[in-house]
This record gives C-alpha cells, structure tokens and sequence, in this order.
C-alpha cells in the first residue's frame, strides 16, 4: 500500500512537471510591437512647435507619428487663438464641429482655457476635403458640422485632459485668450503618414511658407 502512494505521488509529481513547461510557454509575453524602440520627444522639440505657431498663426501641427503595432500613435501640438482668430487655409473649418471618422484623439491641456463641446449627433454634417492638411497628415477623413444636437459641455483649463473617440463631434464655442494643448492621436487603421525625429526637426528648421505640410 505504501508503494502504490509513493508511486502515485512519483506520478502527480511528473506529470506537473511534465505540464509546466507548456504552462510556462503558454504565459510568455507576446508584445503587439515586437523589438520596438521608445520614441522620445524633449520639452525643446514641443517649444519649437509652439513657437512656431504663434509667429505664423498656425493651430495644429503634426510632431511625431509612429507606428507601435497594432496601432499607430500621432502627437500633435495644437495652439489655438482667441475663437475667431484663426488663419490659413488649412485652418478654414476651425471654428466649426470637427469630427473623425477613424481616428480618436486625448488632449492634454498645457495653457489657457476654453469651451469645448462634444457629441455624437451632428447638424447639417459635410465632408471634410480631403485637400486639408489636417485630413491627409493628421486626423483622416471625417465630417465638419453647423454644430451638436444635445452636446456635452466641458470647461477646459491648464492641466485637464479629455478623450474625444473617433466619430464624436467637438466644437470649440468658446477661447478666453488662448489654449494650448498636447494631442495624442490614435490611429487604428494607419491611415495617416508616419513621422520620424528626423523629419520633425528638419520641419522646425525649415522656412515657414503658408499652408505648409507637417514634414
């Protein structure tokens, strides 16, 4: 009897053993971006952004965008005047509800303050032409509306953050003086162009020249 246990035991022991390694191979990570590298952007290279929109009026501009696997990550830096101020072509429905159809988008506010509202339910949605900057190098295809059935209203202010998903409206009603904010783009489909550190700092060394892409 007391062979037949140790015999058993010998046995459970084994066959746990013989299990594990299997367990073992079903638990390893498998990351989604596999042997990618971190993608680092210096305060200096944001600044760069900032000061360049505020000599030439420019609201949103493209810094990086980089594909992490399974998505690609795009960081805007966005300035925005006093509502009403905005120049440029490109800038043409910036006063207007902007919504995307494939791409969401996470706004951290550095500066200023202003009205943002949001929703799904558009009035009298259009198009967005394709020949804007902000469609072909920034946030893709997606609709400009007279304004929100029943929108949410939010107070922005230095240090909040908002995530707007792809296909919800939003509309700046309101910029006291300015607001300046961070946007991390995110970009499931790859739709939009990657940008690189070498082709960011080749964009702020190069001379302005209006209506000018992101590279």
């Amino acid at each position: 009897m007391l062979i037949q246990r140790i015999a058993l035991k010998v046995f459970a022991l084994s066959a746990v053993i013989a299990v594990f390694p299997v367990l073992a191979q079903q638990m390893e990570p498998k990351p989604t971006c596999n042997h990618c590298s971190a993608v680092y952007i210096p305060k200096s290279e944001l600044d760069g952004y900032n000061q360049r929109a505020i000599e030439h009026k420019l609201v949103d501009q493209q810094v990086r965008s980089v594909d992490v696997g399974k998505v690609q990550v795009g960081i805007g830096s966005i300035y925005r005047g006093k509502l009403g101020q905005a120049q440029g072509l490109e800038n043409q429905v910036a006063e207007a509800v902007a919504e995307h159809e494939q791409v969401s988008e996470v706004y951290y506010v550095i500066e200023g303050s202003a009205t943002l509202l949001t929703g799904p339910d558009l009035v009298d949605p259009k198009p967005r032409p394709a020949t804007l900057k902000t469609v072909r190098e920034q946030n893709g295809p997606g609709f400009s509306a007279a304004s929100i059935k029943n929108p949410e209203t939010h107070e922005l202010k230095a240090g909040d953050m908002i995530v707007i998903p792809a296909g919800t409206g939003h509309w700046f009603t309101k910029i006291d003086d300015h607001i300046r904010y961070v946007m991390v783009r995110l970009d499931p489909d790859k739709i939009l162009p990657t940008k690189s550190e070498a082709q960011s700092l080749k964009y702020l060394a190069s001379p302005y020249s209006p209506n000018q892409g992101n590279f």
